[in-house]
């Protein structure tokens, strides 16, 4: 697990919230007689453009955008899609919190190796602590601003669709962060044991080829030794070792042949 992109998670399931919370408080305020809506719109228009100071088309353009805007928000509101927006906030809640906490657990179980491992990455440790610290205050950044944001700028259901989860994802954000801490411990006892084994087997590797290396010297060398030995003192063979003095007596004897 990277914490990085469970940042990058938590930061897009911010974002989507932000942006349901304002569809839904659109959709809030658009609910109801969108005919009064709609006239108030046009009365604050004609107050802005009067006749003797007539609207750009641009402008033109843009109001009646929005009115298809209003009209469009209230259809939704009537078809009850304020709903499934609701829930979808949660679910955005939901996702957000969940690697909120999974990143802490993170960054806190690599200042804990910091204490207590030698640290072999590319990175220097002055670099990845500050990440750390930077992440964390960015993490606790994006709390306050949600808490801001559905607490207090938008209808009051969604602040108290905010407490309920909130206070789930406390508790099972603790269990969570017991449980990955857990996890990277035994992820890296298993990456400890594996390069143990790796290491084991290199040494194995280049003591069998050590080995055959030297066999192979002490065995040429050898065949050297006996090849001058042959070349100096043909009388003694051409084997590898050397015939006895009772050999030799015995083939240079005349062969007595015996027929039948």
């Amino acid at each position: 697990m990277d914490p990085m992109t469970l940042f990058a998670l938590a930061n897009g399931a911010v974002s989507a919230v932000k942006a349901g919370c304002k569809l839904y408080k659109d959709i809030k305020g658009a609910a109801g007689e969108v005919k009064d809506v709609l006239k108030d719109m046009d009365d604050q228009f004609k107050k802005l453009y009067p006749a003797d100071k007539p609207a750009s088309n641009e402008a033109k353009k843009q109001f009646i955008e929005e009115k298809e805007r209003v009209k469009e928000l209230n259809r939704k509101a009537n078809e009850g899609a304020d709903l499934g927006i609701y829930q979808e906030i949660g679910e955005k809640l939901g996702e957000y919190y969940d690697n909120f906490y999974k990143c802490l657990a993170i960054m806190e179980e690599e200042e804990r190796r910091a204490e207590n491992e030698v640290y072999t990455g590319d990175a220097s440790l002055g670099k990845r602590a500050l990440q750390r610290v930077l992440m964390r205050k960015q993490l606790e950044q994006m709390s306050v601003d949600l808490r801001e944001l559905m607490v207090y700028q938008s209808p009051p259901e969604l602040g108290a669709l905010y407490t309920e989860v909130e206070a789930m994802m406390k508790h099972m954000g603790e269990t969570q962060r017991t449980l990955v801490a857990k996890q990277m411990r035994e992820e890296d006892a298993v990456r400890r044991r594996r390069k143990q084994r790796i290491q084991k087997l290199h040494a194995e590797i280049a003591l069998g080829i050590g080995g055959l290396v030297l066999a192979s010297g002490i065995g040429l060398a050898m065949s050297m030794v006996v090849q001058d030995r042959i070349d100096k003192y043909p009388h003694l063979g051409n084997g590898w070792i050397p015939k006895t003095e009772e050999q030799r007596r015995r083939e240079a004897q005349p062969k007595i042949w015996t027929g039948r």
